[in-house]
């Protein structure tokens, strides 16, 4: 299948500094892709060379097989974007503002303006100035404007940013529907490791400019956990372990009973302990978690 965004070798400097160091990736139709990163890391800067906010020093981009640097025009009529704040005119109604971008692109009609409305969920309040609106809502304005012309491609810069927690669910399960019902490839940028995994299918983790890894956030939820029982009787105990997680790794230590399992196996075994008379005194996870993993990688709260 042929991505719909290809990053070839993409570099930014700017003076004497390197901001972007050869980043390559692709990101294809019906996947939330993830930038994860620290502040500073190279996020914006790459999103903002894909939309063309800023220059390209050297490498590709291409959309939908269009180089942006060769005929940006029709590379970006396929692109919707946030990129960091979305910015309106507060005066105008968040109708009013949307009718302003329709006239700006070809095709756009008021049966579409509706059906966007409707999708981020501003029926109730899209006739109102912008300027009564709260940062949660110029956001959902702002998603709503980028989905006008039904692009192949949508890049969001934060944003869950300023939204409650019913707003951030209802805007990562939109992005999940908009990808698998719409085909739709999905940008996402975020320093929220919880975020990413609940809302992205992959991510790039990127540092300094650079592009430490791309994971597969099924593959992640694979990993084993290394738990700590406190339980007795301990050969009891072993032989349920055993019986449950046949491959599980066990070692008996003297702080308790290490058990290497997936994460989901962790409630079924204390059942099954629990039901086979061993009294459980605790159970404690001692394998770093997935953000501890990642700050780990990114090296913690280091500004890039």
């Amino acid at each position: 299948m042929e991505p719909v965004l290809q990053i070839n070798n993409l570099r930014k400097v700017i003076g004497k500094k390197t901001i972007i160091h050869d980043l390559s990736l692709d990101v294809f139709a019906g996947e939330v892709f993830g930038f994860l990163g620290p502040n500073g890391a190279g996020k914006t800067t790459t999103i903002r060379m894909i939309v063309g906010l800023m220059g390209i020093t050297s490498g590709e981009v291409l959309i939908n097989g269009i180089s942006i640097k060769k005929d940006f025009a029709k590379a970006i009529q396929h692109v919707g974007a946030i990129v960091e704040n979305p910015e309106m005119y507060k005066f105008l109604t968040g109708y009013q503002n949307l009718l302003h971008y329709a006239r700006m692109g070809k095709g756009v009609t008021k049966e579409r303006i509706d059906e966007v409305v409707q999708l981020v969920g501003l029926e109730k309040r899209i006739h109102d100035k912008v300027k009564t609106y709260s940062l949660g809502m110029r956001q959902r304005l702002g998603l709503a404007q980028a989905l006008l012309h039904k692009p192949s491609l949508l890049i969001l810069d934060e944003p869950t940013n300023g939204l409650d927690p019913a707003g951030i669910r209802e805007i990562r399960d939109y992005l999940r529907k908009l990808a698998k019902q719409e085909g739709l490839a999905i940008i996402v940028s975020s320093h929220l490791l919880s975020e990413m995994e609940m809302m992205c299918d992959r991510f790039a983790i990127i540092q300094h400019g650079r592009l430490v890894s791309i994971e597969s956030v099924r593959e992640l939820s694979k990993l084993s956990y290394k738990v700590l029982l406190n339980v007795e009787p301990v050969e009891q105990a072993v032989r349920v372990i055993k019986r449950i997680c046949s491959e599980a790794a066990i070692q008996v230590t003297d702080q308790g009973t290490e058990v290497a399992i997936k994460y989901d196996e962790i409630p079924i075994l204390n059942a099954a302990l629990v039901s086979e008379g061993v009294k459980v005194y605790g159970i404690q996870t001692v394998t770093k978690s997935l953000e501890e993993r990642f700050l780990e990688m990114t090296g913690g709260n280091e500004i890039a």
